[in-house]
């Protein structure tokens, strides 16, 4: 809706674009070398949103599929003379602050905390060697700019937080980690693509920024789930357990998971670390980009709700089918 930005909509299945669209459309693979040079040309501002990810294991294919074309798009970016290029990154690809889960601190994560690799979650990892990446070569005339998002709640959000959680919440078996005390940052729709908008459009940034971006809010986990199970109609968490416990059962289930029921396992090492303590501020980016969100976490969640039950509630995949 900017009439100084025309869009281009780089995608795999164009019939998927919202209702209305009327941008240009340059339809691709992006897992295609040639799509990754041709993609990029004439263009000013790149915002890489789409990619292939796993909420455990598939490290072959984190590498193949996710981190490889990644990296090219950017080095194509690059060649091509793109003025920016802004990655859709996570606020959990920072290290987590301390004990703040279970003895209720307050430590805020900065926007450029340092990225640390997990050891045991795979698209995280990369995700973080795109961040080094990107680093390291800022001074090569494109600004490089990574948005560390919140959890996406909202219309159109088919793979997120809640359509995860509810089903498992239908099996009675989700406890508390750590009492749900940990904050759990989330950000609508609209507010999301206000941030990338703005991202694409400010003057005045360095050659690397990191930017994360939540919504007006920061609610516990306690509060969000809570919210989902009564729009959802299904049960709450009864019993808490450590973030440990969870961790070394989530590690147990992934090792089963190949002789277990199911295509993807009831809990994994990587759910227990976004459910950690998250405590981020939109100061940052209050500042250099004048983001200000606005829509209330809760109708957001709602929204996601009542679209997981117009289809039934189904249980999300956590990997992608290559």
């Amino acid at each position: 809706g900017r009439s100084d930005v025309a869009v281009i909509a780089a995608c795999r299945t164009p019939s998927r674009l919202q209702a209305g669209f009327a941008g240009a459309v340059r339809a691709g693979d992006l897992r295609d070398p040639a799509y990754r040079r041709e993609v990029v040309r004439d263009v000013d501002v790149v915002c890489h949103t789409g990619t292939w990810g796993s909420f455990w294991g598939h490290q072959a294919l984190e590498q193949s599929h996710f981190f490889e074309p990644n990296v090219d798009l950017i080095e194509s970016s690059i060649s091509a003379g793109v003025r920016r290029f802004i990655q859709t990154s996570s606020v959990v690809i920072a290290a987590t602050p301390g004990a703040t889960e279970e003895a209720g601190g307050r430590t805020t994560v900065d926007d450029f905390a340092p990225a640390t690799h997990t050891g045991f979650w795979p698209h995280l990892d990369r995700l973080v060697d795109v961040e080094h990446f990107m680093r390291a070569n800022s001074h090569r005339g494109t600004q490089m700019i990574t948005m560390r998002l919140g959890h996406f709640v909202g219309a159109g959000n088919q793979a997120g937080l809640v359509p995860a959680l509810i089903p498992r919440l239908r099996t009675r078996l989700v406890p508390w980690l750590g009492g749900g005390r940990a904050r759990m940052p989330v950000v609508a729709d609209t507010d999301l693509g206000e941030a990338f908008a703005l991202a694409a459009t400010a003057a005045g940034l360095a050659d690397y920024e990191s930017f994360t971006i939540g919504g007006p809010d920061l609610p516990t986990v306690r509060e969000v789930i809570t919210c989902v199970a009564e729009a959802a109609g299904v049960p709450r968490p009864r019993v808490s357990v450590p973030y440990g416990a969870g961790a070394a059962f989530g590690a147990l289930m992934e090792a089963l998971h190949p002789v277990l029921p199911g295509s993807s396992p009831f809990l994994t090492r990587s759910i227990v670390h976004v459910a950690r303590d998250w405590p981020i501020t939109n100061e940052y980016a209050r500042r250099k980009l004048g983001y200000r969100p606005t829509k209330a976490w809760r109708t957001a969640v709602a929204e996601t709700v009542a679209e997981s039950a117009a289809r039934g509630y189904p249980w999300p995949l956590l990997a992608q089918v290559p």
